[in-house]
């Protein structure tokens, strides 16, 4: 149990997957908590002692420090991860497009402070992402000029000055680096710029991130954050702008009634984390081994005939049909869980109906699960929903290893032998 202290904020230090603590909060401590960490800790009574009512505190499923309220109401909770910074650091830097992590990527120290940890591999991906230079593209402009650019607006030109030749209301595209991914990348740096605690040497460094997006606009602290697509132009952009995505991500907290507002730290979402790494890792696996498309998060899916009711698989692979037209062959759902919840099958019967596939899978990262299959009765034949198990805390070569043997599963489960009922 840890009493309040005088002077700066109340530390309070929890472990992502530990067991309830117990904590001495102050009424006001307590309500800074409650309406500000709900989606971060769960709060419960503990006992009640000659000091008042003595708390108990438990880590969810998001790692970080970040700081709550101010004066004699002030916390600065920190959660440290349970998977070793090294390991993290490497589902944190994750690249579609490579069979194999790139090493270089991370440094190999296996115990060390998470952000600062995070902040030396987003410089390092993001400088290898510029060093050919900033991406730049076209971008649409409206602007008061006095000769004409583009085109006329001529609704706005009658509206703000009628019967005047000038200056002229015109819209054109411009050529500029003023493009989403640059700003992702310009948002992620100056963030982790203001992290307390960075070498100085790794803070020059974002800096000098800074002056290479000269020019660039950084997404307004706290905004919900704008949608990129991968394409062939910024592939080389693709690792750096998903740590940028997750960087600008833990920048920022959601309350309950939707409300985001930029939070003094930074935060990871273990979950989210998670999907993203391993939509992408498998997703790279799937298509090395049997060519087709990896589909990492599609929001193009619907359950009903009408659309409104999106389907949201962490992974989809498409594969060509008889025809040549690629079409859903498999499908995965990450949970950052151990084992699994009857809620999971339903979900996951659901894609599989939907698409048309005999076989779904889902991937946890621990519990005995590993290997098993439910087995569904379905008008077109059975329906086998896999149980598989993804141990994070494998050592990067055997995790490396354990992704490749999930695909060679996954893609071996398609065959007509591994169908009964189809």
């Amino acid at each position: 149990m840890t009493a309040p202290r005088r002077g700066g904020p109340f530390p309070v230090e929890l472990a992502e997957g530990d067991d309830w603590s117990t904590w001495a909060l102050t009424t006001a401590q307590l309500d800074t908590l409650r309406t500000r960490a709900e989606k971060i800790v769960d709060i419960q009574p503990a006992e009640r002692g000659s000091e008042g009512w003595r708390w108990r505190l438990k880590a969810k499923r998001t790692v970080g420090t970040v700081r709550f309220g101010s004066g004699e109401d002030a916390v600065q909770l920190r959660i440290t991860p349970k998977v070793p910074v090294d390991r993290l650091l490497h589902l944190l830097a994750h690249a579609p497009d490579r069979a194999r992590w790139d090493h270089g990527l991370v440094d190999t120290a296996a115990r060390e402070e998470l952000f600062p940890a995070v902040a030396r591999t987003f410089v390092r991906t993001a400088e290898r992402a510029l060093r050919p230079g900033p991406l730049s593209g076209y971008q649409g402009r409206e602007d008061t000029s006095t000769t004409l650019r583009g085109r006329l607006r001529v609704a706005a030109q009658l509206r703000r000055r009628p019967g005047l030749a000038l200056p002229l209301e015109v819209a054109y595209d411009e050529h500029t680096p003023d493009i989403l991914e640059n700003r992702l990348l310009l948002g992620a740096a100056r963030r982790l710029a203001r992290l307390p605690g960075l070498e100085p040497s790794v803070r020059s460094r974002l800096c000098g991130l800074d002056v290479l997006l000269d020019g660039v606009t950084a997404p307004a602290p706290g905004a919900r954050l704008p949608v990129w697509t991968p394409t062939r132009l910024n592939a080389r952009y693709g690792p750096a702008l998903r740590l940028a995505e997750l960087v600008l991500r833990g920048a920022s907290f959601e309350y309950a009634d939707g409300r985001r507002v930029r939070v003094d730290g930074l935060l990871l979402n273990m979950e989210k984390v998670y999907e993203d790494f391993l939509a992408a890792a498998l997703g790279a696996v799937l298509q090395r081994r049997a060519g087709g498309r990896p589909q990492p998060h599609p929001r193009t899916h619907h359950l009903d005939d009408r659309r409104e009711h999106v389907l949201l698989p962490d992974l989809v692979h498409l594969l060509p049909d008889d025809g040549g037209a690629l079409r859903p062959a498999v499908v995965v759902d990450a949970k950052y869980q151990e084992g699994l919840r009857r809620e999971n099958l339903y979900q996951m019967l659901a894609y599989c109906t939907r698409f048309g596939l005999h076989e779904g899978h889902l991937i946890c990262v621990a519990g005995d699960v590993d290997g098993t299959a439910v087995r569904v009765p379905a008008p077109g034949g059975t329906i086998t929903l896999h149980r598989h198990v993804l141990d994070l805390s494998l050592p990067r070569q055997a995790l490396t290893a354990r992704l490749d043997d999930l695909g060679r599963t996954i893609l071996r489960a398609r065959t007509p032998a591994a169908r009964p009922g189809a």
